[in-house]
This record gives structure tokens, sequence and C-alpha cells, in this order.
């Protein structure tokens, strides 16, 4: 008879597996558009173009091919103790590095005084989105009565709200609320590391994206809701009754949110919490699961859009992260080495490796099924999420097995 502690560790190496597996085919998949641009546009045509060739090279196909040869090689070469001991202690010396506390508070603190400093002046300017008009006339004629007369993001609106007429500024509340994700960003991927050091990573792996700095003051495409998805998430292991209810504030925010269900299941599923609590937690998920089906099948449409299924436009959903992430080299370099990463720390009993490794899929994911099911248009702001959970993986690369509490 196999010992039960075998048994569950053959277990978890099946999910790490066939996460690691699903998330790979998903990411070289989306990597494939970045070398080939015009591969899947030029394969779901009707029109056949003669001087576009599918398999010229983008700008960055190269770069990237380059970039990742090395890194996988290095990082081969490390697991199998092949590279020079200088190398091998640095690397060793970053894995194992921690900072104290009163350095870690002064480190976010100067970290977010220099983001608020260069991101203020941004205040004074009108922004200059298409949407943004509709939008701020939207907001100036909006009530608390208008939630009773259909759905809409009205927290959203509420927040524009105040910010408007309380501080004067649409765009107050929105960088307020972009400073609150980084700080959160910083305890989400502590909880999941262990390492003060991993949460700091993380906050400036965020600071350096083009995309997350786009639209961190922006009140057309605000981070509102992700801030509360990534809080439901922190709140599974903190205050699992409060986690479900912040998850259900992220729809009147951005109903997209309803499509990261499946990925709040398995962060609950592989989360170091009893099991009794992860019954809790999924149960009050499964109501909001139930609830929404439900409304859904009454014939209400929470997306405003038409609702079918185009298999061409759904492998056209998978250009749509190169094009919108163009400038996020970090992300769209070290991608395929970060899942190759996780999946070795989560063989390293780092379970909710594969956690993360489940976000960045469904994000990855999100886009086709917008194409391929809705009339909806993918916009870069949609990939600020993909940027958050891959500082939060780049936080987890670093994490360490211990109870110490940080």
């Amino acid at each position: 008879m196999i010992p039960k502690k075998e048994e569950q560790k053959r277990q978890n190496n099946k999910i790490s597996w066939a996460v690691f597996l699903s998330a790979l085919v998903v990411v070289l998949i989306s990597l494939t558009t970045i070398f080939f641009p015009s591969l899947v546009t030029r394969s779901t045509s009707s029109v056949e173009d003669p001087t576009i060739n599918p398999y010229e090279p983008g700008v960055w196909g190269y770069p990237l091919l380059v970039a990742n040869l090395i890194l996988l090689g290095i990082g081969l070469l490390y697991l199998k103790n092949k590279l020079p001991q200088l190398v091998t202690n640095a690397t060793s010396f970053i894995l194992n590095f921690e900072i104290s506390k009163k350095v870690t508070i002064l480190t976010v603190a100067i970290l977010l005084t220099i983001y608020v400093g260069f991101t203020a002046a941004e205040l004074g300017s009108e922004e200059k989105w298409d949407d943004y008009p509709a939008v701020k006339e939207r907001v100036q004629g909006w009530s608390i009565g208008d939630i009773t007369k259909g759905f809409e993001p009205h927290l959203r609106y509420l927040l524009l709200s105040i910010s408007l007429n309380v501080f004067g500024n649409i765009r107050v509340i929105p960088l307020v609320v972009s400073i609150a994700l980084l700080v959160l960003l910083y305890y989400t991927t502590v909880q999941i590391a262990k390492k003060r050091f991993a949460g700091v990573i993380a906050i400036v792996i965020l600071l350096q994206s083009t995309v997350f700095l786009s639209y961190d003051t922006s009140a057309t495409y605000d981070n509102s809701w992700i801030l509360l998805y990534l809080f439901s998430l922190y709140l599974v292991c903190k205050k699992w009754p409060l986690s479900s209810l912040s998850y259900l504030l992220t729809l009147p925010s951005k109903a997209l949110t309803a499509m990261f269900l499946p990925m709040t299941f398995f962060f609950i599923y592989r989360s170091e919490i009893h099991r009794e609590k992860k019954i809790r937690v999924a149960i009050s998920y499964m109501i909001i699961l139930v609830l929404g089906i439900v409304i859904l099948a009454s014939g209400v449409n929470i997306t405003g859009s038409s609702v079918g299924f185009d298999a061409k436009e759904f492998l056209r959903g998978f250009t749509t992260w190169a094009f919108q992430l163009r400038f996020d080299a970090i992300v769209l370099i070290f991608l395929l080495p970060l899942i190759v990463g996780l999946f070795v720390i989560s063989r390293k009993g780092i379970h909710q490796a594969d956690s993360v490794m489940v976000l960045i899929l469904g994000i990855l994911l999100s886009a086709p099924f917008l194409d391929g099911f809705t009339d909806l248009t993918n916009q870069p702001y949609r990939f600020v999420p993909l940027v958050v959970f891959f500082a939060m993986g780049v936080g987890t690369i670093l994490a360490r097995k211990t109870n110490e509490q940080v």
C-alpha cells in the first residue's frame, strides 16, 4: 500500500505537469505570433495577399529566440551544476537573499514616492483615449439611483464620481487604486514566496511595465477591477469569508472577471490553508457561480455584445497580446523562462507556483475567448493583469519553503 505522503506527492507532481504542459502550449502558441506576426492572420484570412509572407520574422522574433535559448540553456546548466562556481554562488545568493522589515518598508516607500513623483503630473491633463469623453459624460450624470436601472460598471462610476466631485479631478482615484495595486502585489507575492525581497522585486517589475504605466491614472481604463480581483486571491488565505465578496465586487467594475472564476478555484485548491477552509471558500464561490448561471439563463446579457463562436476570431485572439505588449520587452522575452522556472519550483514544493502559472494561462486565453465568443475588441488595458501576474511569478521564483513569518 502506498503511504499517504507518497501518494500526495505523486498527485502534486501530476497536477504540476498538467498545469505546466497546458501553460507551455499556450505560451508557445502566443510566442509564435511574435516570431511570425502574419502567420495566424494570413492563415485565417479568406483573402490571399501575395505581398504578405506569413513566415517573415517580426521585430522581436530573433531577439526573443536568442534570449530564450540562452536563458533556458543557463537554467539547464544551473540545475545540472555545470555553471562556473562564481555564477552558481551569485545565483544562490540572489535566490536566498532576504531583507529586513525596516529595509523593506524604506525600499517600498522610496519606490512609491518615486512612482508618485513621476506620475502626479499626469493628473493635470485630460486623457487622450477615444472612449474618455463618453466615460466622463456618464460619470458626470451618474447617481446612486442608477444602480437599480441596469447592469453597468457602477462600482467604477462610483469611484470616478468620488474622484471628480470630492477631489475635483477624475484621475485621482485611479492613481490611488494603482498605488494600492502595487502595495497589494507586494503582500500577495510575499504570502506566496515567504520572502519580503520577492515582494519588492514584484513591485519593480510592475513599475517598469509600459502597459501598467499607460493606464495607471486612466479613468477610462482604471485598475479597480484588477485590484479587487487580486485582493480576492490575497484574502483566500487571510480572511476567506471576505474573498468571495471582493471577487463579487469586481463584476460591477469589469464583467471580464467572470472569466477568472476557474483561476480562482484552482488558486483555492493549491492554497496553503486547511481543507475545511478550502471547502468553505469554494462553496462561497460556487454560490456566485450558480447565481451567474441563473442570470445568464434568464437572458440578461452582461457584456452588452452578441455571443457566438467564431473559430477564426478565436485563433486571431492569440495575436493580440504580442501587439498590445510590444513595448513590454521583459514580459515578452522572459515569459517562457518564467513558466519553466515556476514549474521547477513547483516540483520542489512551492505548489502555488502552479497557481501563478494558471493565472498567466487564464489571461493569455482570455483574449482568444473574447474574440472567439463575443464581438468585443481586445484592448491593451486588459493585459495589465498579465503583467501583474508576471511580476508575481518573478517574485515566486525567489520563494523559499519555510514557516517563518515575514
